[in-house]
């Protein structure tokens, strides 16, 4: 089974719903994926230069975490991953590593993603996605797979209407919405959400 986590945009949560899910969902004996796409010398996931980039005559990256930590795939494992590995591959590219994509998915039960651009090799059993309506920026691949969604998990900051501009309310206002306040990044309630539909006929 296949669990994506994505966002609008960078640096509002997405780690942290991955390791509360991971943490909550231990028994999934996960396979955690964090997917960087970097250009130009800066990570499309930090906005800056972070040495993620891989060797100019590979088509991408793949790294395994052994240890837990405080990076993001170390977090995966603290949180109680079975594995933790992060795949870098140039900005729009990501297609040339789905072969690799498909043999992590193959050789683990439950796997959970965090990226957006993984929609576009996949179909996952639950996609959420992270809203923080604070954040002005709204990245144009997190708009065309705004309508794949299951779910939304809406960072707590204290507004009721988003910041952003151009993005149809109706998109997503039908579809279930959960309140978040950090740290806590993964309620009882975003737990269960996931829980049943992976209990659910795979799609």
């Amino acid at each position: 089974m296949l669990v994506v986590v994505g966002g609008h945009s960078r640096n509002i949560g997405k780690t942290s719903v991955v390791v509360g899910l991971i943490r909550k969902l231990r028994d999934r004996k996960w396979t955690a994926v964090k997917i960087t796409q970097y250009g130009h010398g800066v990570c499309t996931h930090k906005g800056e230069a972070c040495g993620c980039e891989a060797e100019p005559e590979h088509p991408f990256a793949l790294s395994e975490e052994y240890e837990p930590g405080r990076t993001d795939s170390g977090r995966f494992l603290a949180a109680g991953a079975e594995r933790s590995l992060w795949l870098r591959t140039p900005a729009g590219e990501l297609a040339r590593a789905a072969g690799t994509l498909r043999k992590i998915l193959k050789q683990s039960q439950h796997v959970i993603v965090e990226s957006n651009s993984v929609l576009d090799l996949v179909s996952p059993d639950v996609f959420l996605m992270v809203m923080d309506l604070t954040c002005q920026d709204f990245k144009a691949s997190s708009l065309r797979s705004l309508d794949r969604a299951d779910a939304f998990v809406v960072i707590d900051r204290g507004i009721a209407a988003p910041l952003w501009e151009d993005v149809a309310r109706g998109v997503w206002d039908g579809k279930p919405q959960f309140l978040v306040t950090p740290p806590n990044y993964v309620t009882p309630a975003v737990a269960e959400f996931v829980r049943t539909r992976l209990s659910a006929p795979p799609r």
